[in-house]
């Protein structure tokens, strides 16, 4: 079978889930090969977690250069991997680190490269990925046509599935090509406790009806009460009521949760191409003739300060 390699993105020694559901949608494509990159002592620990997902051989370089250099470290190893393995496509992250690795390493295997797929499938000649384009009107399938395929695919476009296979470790020693950005200093960031908003599996976003910062605080203990991410819209980031780092839509992060629930956001087509490709969508408005209530599943007409407690009330009840 054709090697499809996987670049594993991991934190604080953990894999993160993102890296596993590209481990599955290779086996549909290839024979996946993982890629860890600057794991240090976690590497092994990182490597049988892949392995467990269906690597069948497992690349790990480890060097300074990782941590203390952006992007193009990163971007070295892959194309050095990628043009001694032989491998048959390259799949990354869509993030924005991802993003980048991506493009500079189609640019120099003189390839092409697709972002933002939500599923692979294998074709005659190469995978054929799905992409959502237009904020997310569309549906498209796309292939390169020429050279070692990279793609980037979209966290929560697959469900995690195990399938233990040798994950047979080879050490890779890189040769590093620049180090034009240097990383000066790291400032770790405050935990909320809650899922990273890309890739949980429900998001709860609050919109310009929370109508104040203090009106997050529904929209939190749903949240909470789910165990899901916290998300805003433009408008509300705007007006200072939420983080950036928290928006949803075309000007901040794209989500493709199992569940998210819109409270007071109108959806206009900036926030729709952020969240259209969520798999069940939820919205409470007072305006039953908000935008938002055209892409739903389910939606409810109402008060969100009304609604939402009634809701976690609920959900607590049921857990409990």
């Amino acid at each position: 079978m054709a090697e499809i390699l996987v670049l594993v993105d991991h934190a604080d020694g953990a894999v993160r889930k993102p890296a596993l559901e590209l481990l599955t949608l290779a086996r549909r494509i290839g024979e996946p090969s993982a890629v860890v990159l600057g794991a240090g002592a976690a590497a092994a620990d990182i490597a049988a977690k892949a392995a467990e997902f269906g690597a069948a051989k497992v690349y790990v370089a480890d060097a300074a250069e990782f941590a203390d250099f952006l992007v193009v470290p990163k971007v070295d190893a892959l194309t050095q991997i990628a043009k001694a393995s032989g491998a048959a496509a390259v799949l990354l992250t869509s993030s924005g680190e991802g993003k980048e690795v991506a493009a500079r390493v189609a640019l120099r295997l003189e390839s092409g490269v697709i972002t933002d797929a939500v599923d692979l499938e294998a074709g005659a000649d190469g995978p054929v990925a799905t992409q959502s384009v237009f904020a997310a009107s569309f549906q498209v399938k796309s292939k390169i046509t020429r050279g070692t395929p990279v793609i980037t695919v979209k966290p929560n476009s697959a469900a995690p599935e195990a399938a233990p296979a040798a994950g047979a470790v080879e050490n890779i020693s890189v040769e590093f090509t620049g180090k034009a950005a240097k990383v000066t200093s790291r400032t770790a960031r405050v935990s909320s406790g809650r899922p990273e908003l890309t890739e949980a599996a429900i998001v709860v976003s609050g919109g310009r009806g929370v109508g104040a910062a203090e009106g997050f605080g529904v929209v939190e203990e749903l949240a909470d009460a789910l165990g899901a991410a916290v998300g805003a819209s433009r408008a509300a980031v705007d007006a200072g009521w939420y983080p950036h780092s928290n928006q949803v839509g075309q000007t901040g992060k794209q989500v493709s949760p199992q569940l998210y629930v819109a409270a007071g956001i109108s959806g206009a087509i900036q926030h729709r191409a952020g969240m259209q490709t969520s798999k069940t969508i939820v919205a409470i408005n007072k305006d039953a003739e908000a935008p938002i209530f055209e892409l739903v599943d389910y939606g409810v007409v109402g008060d969100l300060f009304d609604v939402l407690p009634q809701l976690t009330g609920e959900v607590k009840a049921r857990k409990g």
